[in-house]
């Protein structure tokens, strides 16, 4: 609230200011501008609508997230670029042709003199913001409980590293979690054992664990992926202990230059502003599609009727964002108790599938009910497959970062059907997880955009199945 109520004083202090320089130092405003009482109404509603805008957009770049581990100095660069993108929407929204300007010479000061004003006016009660919250984090009044993933000398010294240069995290470390039957003496003597690290998931919980650092030998690298896949899904911030090599590579990221420099595993996969425009896109594009495309749904609705006996529509139960299950439609593509002998992958020369079933996956018109499930916030045009719970266990136990593809909404398409295209086996479902997870890894609205061109590539070859 600090933070919010500083930006919208700012930008009112800032918008009044410039009106000011506007009238009396630029002289770009007519005689018939006084402080009337309309000119006065006018201003304070002028400067509530710019304070909203700015609030607005400094939420939707995500200012306002994370906010007891910022830094003044990341704050002021970022300020600085916001303030510019901010101030070329109002110069073009509402100073460009202003019909109070007389003095054109001046007019074009106007752009980076309410730049400067903004940034400056903000920057101070911004400054003033962060340093009271980070005073109440150094100060010990805000904690965030933490736990030490690792038995090591390389675990008891990241300790003793946190403890001498971690106050402006702060972090409270409540004890380790050892990941051998082997334990530094040091490490013991310094925290608690709370577990094995296989409990993690359970003690985050129990213990309202809010940040847990993984701190194991970098070439451990199959007990770091267990690790991160028992923590997908919970709610703590994970951060792991990188080496030189992710150093070399660029991986780590010092957002405190005395800070002990630590990998931390994105939370946020999407800024706000893309979270925000992605859905929007997902709901209006799908609504615009069943409203414009009823005759090819008609069509193909006759069709399924009139190619096998039984429903023209087929829902089955998938496994969505966070694991939560939910009901998938289609048109039905193959006869009536085709799996009656159990869950099974289809193939190329499937005999379950109808012969009209046969091309509409290959253009993949019986996925078109899918629109229905983006619009109720089940799925995301672009996003990985959802799969069964049946798939999904044997998956987990050949590749347990599966679970990473639940922090994100199922797609109707998704890189790994245009990369790799549809699985026959289990095997064929770990080999295009990967092409998923760089999806995830890599996710924006330009990546939905060529997932989307891909995946109609495929459609007009008629390379579906």
């Amino acid at each position: 609230m600090k933070l919010i109520a500083a930006d919208f004083l700012a930008a009112l202090l800032a918008w009044v200011c410039f009106f000011l320089v506007r009238k009396y130092l630029l002289q770009e405003i007519t005689e018939t501008y006084h402080f009337t009482e309309g000119a006065l109404f006018f201003l304070t509603g002028s400067a509530l609508m710019i304070a909203t805008f700015w609030t607005t957009l400094y939420a939707l770049i995500g200012e306002y997230r994370d906010i007891f581990r910022k830094s003044r100095l990341a704050e002021i660069i970022r300020l600085g670029r916001v303030s510019f993108l901010g101030a070329v929407v109002i110069f073009f929204a509402l100073l460009l042709d202003d019909e109070g300007v007389r003095n054109y010479q001046a007019y074009y000061l106007t752009f980076p003199a309410y730049f400067l004003i903004h940034f400056s006016v903000t920057a101070v009660l911004r400054t003033w913001a962060v340093t009271s919250v980070q005073r109440l984090v150094r100060g010990g009044v805000i904690s965030f409980s933490t736990l030490l993933v690792g038995s090591n000398a390389l675990a008891r010294d990241t300790y003793y590293e946190l403890r001498r240069t971690g106050r402006h995290l702060g972090l409270k470390i409540v004890g380790f979690v050892p990941t051998s039957e082997t334990v530094d003496p040091g490490l013991a003597a310094e925290l608690p054992a709370r577990g094995t690290y296989r409990r993690l998931p359970a003690l985050i919980r129990a213990m309202h664990i809010e940040q847990v650092i993984i701190a194991i030998e970098p070439a451990e690298h199959r007990l770091t992926e267990e690790i991160l896949a028992l923590l997908e899904g919970t709610p703590s911030r994970v951060s792991i202990l990188p080496d030189l090599y992710q150093m070399l590579l660029g991986s780590v990221k010092v957002t405190h230059v005395f800070g002990t420099p630590l990998i931390e595993i994105k939370q946020d996969l999407l800024p706000v502003w893309q979270q925000v425009s992605k859905r929007a896109v997902d709901v209006m594009a799908s609504m615009l599609f069943l409203l414009l495309a009823w005759p090819v749904y008609l069509v193909t609705a006759i069709m399924v009727k009139l190619s096998s006996p039984g429903p023209v529509f087929y829902s089955q139960e998938r496994i969505g964002r966070y694991g939560h299950p939910f009901r998938i439609y289609k048109f039905r593509s193959m006869y009536v108790d085709a799996e009656k002998m159990g869950p099974a992958l289809s193939s190329d020369h499937d005999p379950r599938i109808t012969p009209w079933g046969k091309f509409m996956r290959k253009v993949r018109l019986d996925e078109l009910p899918q629109f229905w499930n983006v619009i109720k916030g089940d799925m995301s045009i672009v996003g990985p497959r959802p799969e069964r719970q049946f798939f999904i266990d044997q998956i987990m136990r050949v590749a347990p970062h599966y679970r990473h593809l639940h922090r994100v909404r199922p797609g109707l398409t998704s890189l790994g059907q245009v990369k790799y295209g549809y699985a026959e086996t289990v095997a064929q479902m770990v080999e295009r997880l990967k092409f998923d997870i760089l999806y995830i890894e890599n996710m924006s609205l330009s990546m939905d955009f060529r997932v989307l061109l891909y995946t109609l590539k495929i459609i007009i070859e008629g390379r579906g199945k």
